[in-house]
């Protein structure tokens, strides 16, 4: 095991000699290192650019295939579906000052009735003596 160490200790020792020897870390050119990292910069945006560009194309050849699969079962685009529904809201609503009102759902109309018909519920299932005290 001792040997082992020693033998990597030594394997780092000439991997960085070697990186001096070839101009590595004694040369510090902060102009050099500088223009180095633009230049790196550089080939990023560039790269990003050449990505956007890859998925972009590919977007528009899905985009066909969709549009084919449209075409053959009689499908609509989704945002074609979504502007004509909001087309009929805002004509059905033309005149009126306000949104369009929605429905009221059984049970959510006034208070008043709901809770007459509440008390009426629990009456029928007191017993007779409870009742006759609850009415007076």
């Amino acid at each position: 095991m001792h040997q082992a160490l020693s033998r990597h200790a030594h394997n780092r020792r000439a991997t960085k000699d070697m990186g001096k020897m070839l101009g590595g870390e004694e040369d510090k050119d902060p102009e050099a290192e500088k223009e180095k990292e633009e230049e790196r910069q550089e080939a990023l945006r560039q790269q990003e650019e050449e990505r956007k560009a890859k998925y972009a194309k590919m977007e528009a050849e899905r985009e066909v295939i969709r549009q084919g699969i449209r075409d053959k079962y009689g499908i609509k685009k989704r945002e074609d579906a979504e502007a004509e529904a909001q087309a009929a809201m805002e004509q059905a609503s033309e005149g009126s000052l306000t949104r369009p009102k929605k429905a009221v759902p059984a049970g959510c109309g006034d208070e008043e009735e709901e809770e007459e018909s509440i008390m009426d519920t629990v009456m029928k299932y007191l017993p007779g003596p409870l009742q006759d005290m609850f009415k007076k």
